[in-house]
């Protein structure tokens, strides 16, 4: 039975977007509902926020995002409930983005906030595994020879959380398959399908054999395609026409047999000849620049981690952060560590718990002091830095100054101390921390350093700086 107070705050947003028949699809993140409208002037946004339960609103990269916390998975489930919207939605989602499509104006900022929607659909659903893989390969660093030296590197359960962690990261572009494939309306099934193609252990034993290949008599570039997120998108996004094509133009009778043997046939060329190769080639440039620019030591590289530090949660609220978290995916895989986006984004993340804890000091109205504690207990525990984002970051903007100050700090000391991040741990509470797992004893101890350096920078400066300037409570 549905929550009495989960029913009326999802009668309440219904209402508030323009009833479930203004809505596209919705689904959620971990702290957010995320609504594809037809009509996004529709919501007061204002009104919105006034609810009881929502922390703030974001319009997003073509979606409006209603922040939650941690009870979305319960207020979603009332929403789609009340709404109808499980029935409903998968009905009138092609036939509405076909109309909103012919009606929106394409510029470069729609095609900006398109791209990052689909890069955010099919990248957000994935977190389980890497938060599951993480786990496993920290489990491994701790209890293995690097740490506690308890099991030994050829002992079975040392090598069952090696692989399992291993796992997680080179299979990912079977799971992007799939959660891609939902993102552009074609075979979520056809999407398994091809990334399975590009890691079968067969192109496996070629590329690594490096002699030439052809597909149809077209020369295949050698790629390994494990651990990798950008030719997969690729794939799935031109397979979607290619299916939708066969699809229109199959008699019934025939298209169960001839659509997705003739989509794949079309598709083994374009993915292992240009796609796949062309996304290999863009995702390694970019993670090589990273780590170029990571590795070059002296006051670049320090300057940089600070950067992220500082400015990681205002990738956070656009979406852009989900390409520097893909580049970092592929830079762990392919090198074991990251010395420079795990550093910065985690030295955010503790700022964020910072500035709500020194808003809490600050703080005299007691609601507003009590608020501000449960922002910093969502985060420290609950590992979401969105209530005090928007709580106080954005609501305030004050607070924003003292986040930054203390992620930027905090990045500043791991650069620094030549700290690396070994695992990819997509939490903000406390064990985030676990990411320095991998390395030396002294590698974990910097880097716990560097998040309470993060912490309490960012707190003593929003105290010092303040939260609210015309609040009647300071």
């Amino acid at each position: 039975m549905m929550n009495k107070d989960y029913q009326k705050m999802a009668e309440k947003i219904i209402e508030a977007i323009g009833g479930s028949g203004n809505v596209i699809t919705a689904t959620h993140c971990m702290t957010r509902l995320r609504l594809n409208l037809k009509d996004m002037s529709i919501p007061n946004d204002e009104a919105i926020k006034k609810i009881t339960g929502v922390l703030g609103v974001v319009r997003s990269a073509g979606q409006y995002q209603i922040i939650i916390g941690q009870t979305v998975n319960e207020v979603y489930d009332a929403v789609v409930q009340v709404g109808n919207l499980a029935e409903a939605a998968p009905i009138a989602e092609n036939v509405d983005k076909s109309k909103i499509q012919k009606k929106e104006k394409q510029t470069w900022k729609s095609l900006g906030n398109t791209i990052l929607n689909k890069i955010t659909g099919s990248l957000t659903p994935l977190i389980p595994i890497l938060i599951a893989a993480s786990m496993f390969k920290m489990l491994a660093a701790v209890f293995g020879p690097t740490m506690l030296n308890m099991i030994s590197v050829q002992s079975d359960l040392y090598r069952l959380f090696s692989f399992v962690g291993d796992a997680g990261f080179y299979f990912f572009p079977i799971a992007i398959g799939y959660t891609a494939a939902k993102q552009f309306n074609t075979s979520p099934v056809l999407g398994i399908f091809l990334g399975s193609i590009l890691l079968d252990p067969e192109l496996v034993k070629i590329v690594a054999a490096g002699k030439p290949f052809t597909v149809y008599g077209i020369p295949m570039h050698l790629t390994n395609y494990g651990s990798t997120v950008v030719p997969i998108l690729l794939s799935v996004w031109i397979m979607s026409y290619i299916e939708r094509f066969f699809n229109k133009h199959i008699t019934p009778a025939l298209r169960t047999i001839l659509a997705p043997t003739l989509t794949i046939a079309v598709m083994l060329p374009l993915a292992l000849c240009i796609l796949g190769p062309l996304g290999g080639f863009l995702g390694e440039y970019v993670s090589k620049g990273i780590i170029s620019f990571g590795q070059l030591g002296g006051v670049a590289a320090i300057i940089g981690v600070g950067i992220i530090g500082a400015l990681w949660e205002l990738l956070v609220i656009t979406g852009m952060h989900l390409v520097m978290i893909s580049a970092m995916i592929t830079i762990v895989a392919q090198t074991g560590h990251d010395n420079f986006i795990i550093l910065g984004s985690l030295a955010a993340s503790f700022a964020v718990a910072g500035m709500s804890l020194g808003a809490t000091l600050r703080l005299k109205d007691k609601k507003e002091k009590s608020l501000a504690f449960s922002y910093f207990i969502a985060n420290i525990i609950g590992g979401v830095t969105e209530p005090g984002l928007y709580g106080l970051a954005i609501k305030y903007r004050r607070p924003f100054i003292g986040m930054m100050i203390g992620g930027f700090v905090g990045g500043i000391y791991a650069a620094i101390m030549h700290v690396s991040g070994y695992v990819i741990v997509p939490v903000a509470n406390f064990m985030s921390l676990t990411a320095y797992v991998g390395g030396s004893t002294v590698n974990l101890i910097n880097g716990i350093i560097s998040a309470v350096v993060a912490l309490v920078v960012a707190a003593v400066a929003t105290y010092l700086i303040g939260v609210e300037p015309k609040s009647k409570g300071e």
